[in-house]
């Protein structure tokens, strides 16, 4: 099953609420993220980290472009892991 963020609402701080298309919800705490991606510096100020949007996959996304895959969100959220990630793909040798 490919997993998609179907709605998110800022919390506080670096959390933001989430509920999937499994129908599962949860909260994720994004501050080790924004700590550890350069690319995520402008998510520092917590006005610009709750502007976020969800694009057309959906996953999260900010002004500044950094994004976060729906997977990890979802196994952030749920503590679960996402199966087809767990599995190699095919060799096309």
């Amino acid at each position: 099953m490919i997993v998609s963020v179907i709605d998110a609402r800022y919390v506080d701080d670096y959390r933001i609420w989430l509920r999937f298309n499994t129908g599962e919800e949860g909260v994720v705490d994004l501050a080790d993220v924004i700590e550890r991606h350069s690319q995520a510096g402008p998510l520092q100020d917590k006005a610009v980290f709750a502007a976020f949007r969800l694009d057309e996959w959906p996953t999260l996304v900010w002004p500044c472009g950094f994004d976060i895959a729906p997977e990890a969100l979802y196994e952030r959220a749920t503590d679960k892991s996402v199966e087809w990630l767990q599995h190699e793909l095919p060799s096309t040798a």
